[in-house]
């Protein structure tokens, strides 16, 4: 079982800017960006659980990502996660209408990534604001932050599905957020 563990936090502009900054003048290494488009799916069994089904579309490829929340109290959230790239997110798709799951948001983003050492450090441009993510271990984390200088900076504790349904906007039975 795969358990991802990161902490996300909502920036301004100008923490944004900083924080690319920071990572090119220290040695985390820039692995490159992208657009994404996001598909979460639900409903069924998934449901139940407390878990959804995402098919991220970057480029030509596409992943697939079953993700399953896991409590705690703190700004690190920790969760199941178990992710494969397909080869046909249209069929995969509609394997899931007739399983009986539901597309309920589509969100865009433009993603950089990093990385430094073990930990991801990723920059989030996403209609309804700017983010990033750190992930590791809890310590990993912590000691990024402070490297970085993101000790105080706002932590989300939100997820982007969360924020579309809240930010997004409704078309047909589903919500998004694009560009």
């Amino acid at each position: 079982m795969a358990i991802e563990i990161e902490k996300k936090y909502r920036l301004n502009e100008d923490q944004f800017r900083q924080t690319e900054e920071t990572l090119n003048n220290i040695s985390a290494k820039f692995c490159g960006e992208d657009f994404e488009e996001n598909t979460i799916y639900g409903g069924g069994k998934l449901q139940e659980i407390n878990a959804i089904l995402r098919i991220r579309k970057i480029a030509s490829k596409a992943i697939l990502t079953f993700k399953k929340r896991t409590s705690n109290d703190s700004g690190i959230k920790e969760q199941i996660e178990h992710e494969t790239v397909i080869e046909n997110a249209a069929e995969v798709e509609k394997m899931f209408e007739f399983l009986g799951y539901k597309k309920q948001l589509i969100y865009e983003k433009y993603r950089k990534i990093w990385r430094l050492g073990k930990v991801e450090i990723v920059m989030d441009k996403l209609p309804f604001g700017l983010f990033m993510e750190i992930e590791g271990t809890i310590l990993t984390i912590k000691e990024t932050e402070m490297l970085i200088g993101a000790e105080d900076f706002e932590t989300e504790h939100k997820t982007y599905p969360f924020l579309t349904a809240e930010f997004g906007k409704a078309v047909e039975e589903y919500i998004e957020a694009r560009f």
